[in-house]
């Protein structure tokens, strides 16, 4: 998509880490919460698609320099598990954006900034994994760009309860995001 084509919207879903090959150590215990963050996330991205909210999907390069999100996807969906299923559940649709990023800030060494900037966003609804890692870190980097920010609760998901709990009481109360669950956007935007 040219840059004269993007969607211009005040506000863009942002998902981070949702198409994810679960192959690290600590998988086993964030594949349970991550996968009904994904439904959370799916049931809020079909109301903001209908809202004519865009969506952008920033994911790890996974030490690929060669990768393209494309077949990451592919690769997520035809295995099995808590990665398929997220795959599955939110395959992006052929006008929704993806970036892939080489740390844990979607913003850190990517375009995000200047994708936001060109289509005129001012505030970003943050969802995916893991809310005490990359989805706190991207939160503070569009709070320090002055993003109005909103991260669902239920749309997020860490290794424990306890890391996700102090994860989310910190960005409410530092970086000001407001953190309803999802059900509350789906009918405000």
């Amino acid at each position: 998509m040219r840059a004269d084509e993007l969607p211009r919207s005040r506000t863009v879903l942002l998902l981070i880490d949702f198409i994810n090959p679960l192959d690290f150590p600590e998988a086993k215990d964030l594949a349970p919460t991550a996968v009904e963050a994904a439904r959370a996330t799916s049931a809020l991205k079909a109301a903001l698609r209908k809202a004519g909210v865009p969506a952008i999907y920033a994911n790890d390069n996974y030490g690929g320099w060669q990768s393209d999100f494309q077949s990451l996807v592919a690769r997520c969906a035809a295995g099995n598990g808590a990665s398929a299923e997220m795959a599955k559940l939110l395959r992006p649709q052929s006008d929704d954006l993806t970036i892939l990023k080489p740390r844990h800030s979607a913003f850190l060494g990517s375009p995000l900034d200047l994708l936001l900037s060109r289509m005129q966003a001012r505030e970003i609804v943050i969802t995916g994994l893991a809310t005490d890692i990359c989805v706190q870190l991207t939160a503070m980097d569009g709070f320090l760009r002055e993003y109005k920010l909103k991260v669902p609760v239920d749309c997020t998901a860490a290794e424990s309860a306890d890391y996700k709990k102090q994860s989310i009481a910190y960005m409410e109360r530092v970086l000001k995001c407001d953190v309803s669950p999802s059900s509350f956007y789906a009918g405000r935007m």
